[in-house]
């Protein structure tokens, strides 16, 4: 498969530091799929791009929601005890094998009778789980093309927060997973936390990516003056559901560092310290929250 690679360069980005103190910095990439029915397929194809992303540099590397199986719910059920261990398994030998810290950004997990959790791990270098989260917000819309989505049928709410983790030598980071990014409160929690970087794995609609992705992530990247990484799934699923693809990655200005478009492949930039500590500094409104008034 053919990867389109988007890469942005500017300036270094870590863990938060006080002004003047010398920084690190590392690049980003969110990894952009088509995924199947096929989970032998999909696993294959998300090495492919982990390679790329890691041969170019890479040491934060995002996969998209459904990254390990698109396809019928009741196959996704009937699948997920063993997808599941198949899928925190790949995690851990791909984030050994290249040496990057791995988020999977949501795969089925049994959750009772009938029910998964649509859950993300991120995986350190050593193959360590830094942190595990089940998608809070469930997709129960009906879109005006006439399509109709239920989530909720067979996907299981987590009932926690989604955690924030300090990555050694990246940053700290704070998990979503699609829908959740139409929620605000979500990422100001987040942010309250310490997160200085989001990730939003998805796999967005075609009908409602074209209007509302990128100018979501732009909203919840400026308000936290955070970076957002949101790996996308993209293209026509098992024949029916179309994804709108164009994985990003943006800075704390709301500014659109990389952009992955509408094929399989990855959208990579750096992630730089100073630059969003000087963001933090010059427009300090986490700062000027007056949360008592509300």
């Amino acid at each position: 498969m053919g990867a389109a690679l988007a890469l942005v360069c500017l300036s270094p980005y870590s863990s938060p530091v006080a002004l003047g103190e010398s920084v690190s910095s590392f690049l980003a990439a969110a990894l952009q799929l088509t995924s199947t029915p096929d989970p032998d397929a999909n696993f294959a194809a998300a090495e492919e791009q982990i390679e790329l992303a890691a041969r170019r540099g890479a040491e934060l590397v995002g996969l998209p929601e459904n990254f390990a199986f698109m396809g019928d719910d009741l196959r996704r059920i009937e699948l997920a005890p063993s997808l599941a261990e198949r899928c925190s398994r790949f995690l851990v030998t791909m984030a050994r094998r290249y040496q990057v810290t791995l988020l999977g950004g949501g795969f089925p997990v049994p959750a009772g009778e009938s029910l998964t959790y649509n859950r993300a791990e991120l995986v350190g270098v050593e193959g360590q789980l830094l942190a595990r989260y089940d998608k809070i917000h469930l997709f129960d819309v009906d879109i005006p093309d006439g399509t109709t989505y239920r989530e909720s049928a067979t996907v299981q709410p987590g009932q926690e927060l989604p955690p924030v983790v300090d990555v050694p030598g990246l940053c700290r980071i704070g998990l979503s997973i699609c829908y959740d990014v139409r929620f605000p409160e979500l990422y100001r929690y987040l942010a309250a936390a310490g997160a200085e970087l989001l990730m939003v794995p998805a796999a967005f609609t075609a009908y409602t990516g074209k209007d509302h992705w990128q100018v979501l992530l732009q909203a919840r990247a400026i308000e936290n003056t955070t970076y957002v990484v949101a790996p996308a799934q993209t293209g026509l699923h098992y024949g029916r559901r179309q994804t709108h693809g164009h994985a990003l990655v943006i800075d704390p200005w709301g500014t659109v560092l990389a952009d992955a478009g509408q094929g399989p492949g990855l959208a990579m930039a750096p992630v730089d310290n100073a630059h969003g500590l000087r963001i933090r500094s010059q427009m300090p409104s986490l700062q000027h929250r007056r949360p008592a008034l509300f």
